[in-house]
């Protein structure tokens, strides 16, 4: 018994070095590179490293040179099992608003080990709330807007069921 225990304490406290000590700010750097790949460029204000999350501050999202949207604060945090990215206040460019909606109050994109294969996806702002699910293995992507407010820019590629307005794609 007394062997247990001390496994059990020394994979707990394994566990918490590697998320105290990961280097965080090279694996947002190594995202910012990947993304430059794709013509996206995220400009931040401030980087606040905790000991399980980064926090960017005042982000600027640019498209080919294009600013398309800044966000207040994005939230990476994660304890190797699970992960969990938060967006707070995203406002989309004025030529944009045609095409998708201009206010995101909150946005959260959440991935466990329990389903390695999915991202969980949670969205609410100017459009209602919206939850919905992104299956990798299967490559497609459903998001359900339960309480739908100002849709009209969306509602093409959405479809009408009971609960709502429901978006369905696959990539």
């Amino acid at each position: 018994m007394q062997m247990v225990k001390k496994s059990i304490i020394v994979l707990v406290i394994a566990w918490a070095a590697v998320i105290i000590l990961m280097p965080k700010q090279e694996l947002y750097y190594m995202l910012e590179e990947e993304l430059s790949k794709h013509e996206i460029i995220l400009n931040e204000k401030e980087i606040d490293e905790g000991m399980f999350s980064l926090k960017l501050k005042e982000v600027t999202v640019y498209f080919k040179g294009i600013n398309v949207a800044t966000i207040e604060e994005v939230k990476l945090a994660t304890l190797l099992f699970y992960s969990c990215v938060k967006v707070e206040s995203l406002q989309v460019d004025d030529s944009l608003k045609t095409m998708v909606p201009q206010s995101t109050k909150e946005a959260r994109v959440k991935h466990s080990v329990l389903s390695p294969l999915k991202l969980f996806v949670e969205a609410s702002g100017s459009f209602g709330a919206m939850e919905g699910n992104v299956d990798l293995s299967e490559r497609n992507i459903r998001l359900d807007f339960n309480e739908s407010k100002h849709l009209e820019m969306l509602k093409p590629p959405l479809r009408k069921e009971e609960k709502g307005w429901v978006y369905e794609t696959s990539f």
